[in-house]
């Protein structure tokens, strides 16, 4: 279901992580895991996932305080917690780190899925602050930029998402998520930012020579 996609689970308690690890191979291309917090970030960092599913409740660095890391620069990454106790008491820190989604524990297939779903909807969906007084509208396919609105085609509104996370977005990612099942050629990619470029009244793209873009700094 979800085979061009990565995915980051992060759990201490090893049966539990083992188990969801598991299941997580059926629907995504590759699974990482970490036992802590600590150990999640490195993994993040290295691998950047599409999806992160952690515990809140762990040694050395807690779930929260991963998350709250990871927010710092990149507020686009779906993310599901896992916890055993009732989320209103985590709701401020739900709405405060954009939470997608809470499975309560004991976890099983249907809910493990269904938080999944949910939280991988509307990856490409909403509207997006990229600058000052620029945003994206995905839904509608438009930068707004002031009073001015730029279409767009579903692969440009795509890679502007991406690049709205505030990392650089590398080439194997761009491949993955815009060219999905197709090969894509360094041509074809320079050629789709150039196009992409002519329809934006100031760049708003920057190249990181060998390894990707990122938006260009104010």
């Amino acid at each position: 279901m979800y085979k061009n996609l990565t995915v980051l689970c992060v759990e201490d308690e090893c049966g539990v992580r083992k188990r969801i690890v598991n299941t997580l191979k059926y629907y995504f291309k590759d699974v990482y895991e970490a036992k802590d917090g600590e150990i999640g970030l490195e993994v993040y960092y290295k691998k950047s996932p599409n999806l992160i599913i952690c515990d809140i409740k762990m040694p050395n660095m807690d779930g929260i305080s991963m998350v709250k890391e990871i927010r710092k620069d990149d507020l686009f990454t779906p993310i599901i917690f896992l916890t055993a106790h009732n989320k209103e008491q985590y709701l401020m820190e739900l709405l405060n780190l954009k939470i997608q989604h809470f499975i309560l524990k004991p976890i099983s297939t249907k809910a493990l899925e269904e938080g999944i779903q949910n939280a991988l909807k509307g990856r490409f969906s909403g509207v997006i602050q990229i600058k000052e007084n620029v945003f994206l509208d995905i839904d509608n396919l438009e930068l707004n930029v002031g009073y001015e609105k730029i279409s767009l085609s579903l692969r440009e509104a795509k890679f502007l998402t991406l690049l709205a996370r505030g990392s650089v977005v590398r080439y194997s990612i761009i491949e993955d998520m815009l060219w999905e099942q197709k090969s894509m050629s360094q041509s074809a990619l320079k050629s789709f930012i150039r196009d992409l470029r002519k329809k934006l009244p100031f760049d708003l793209i920057e190249n990181v020579p060998q390894v990707g873009y990122k938006l260009l700094d104010s």
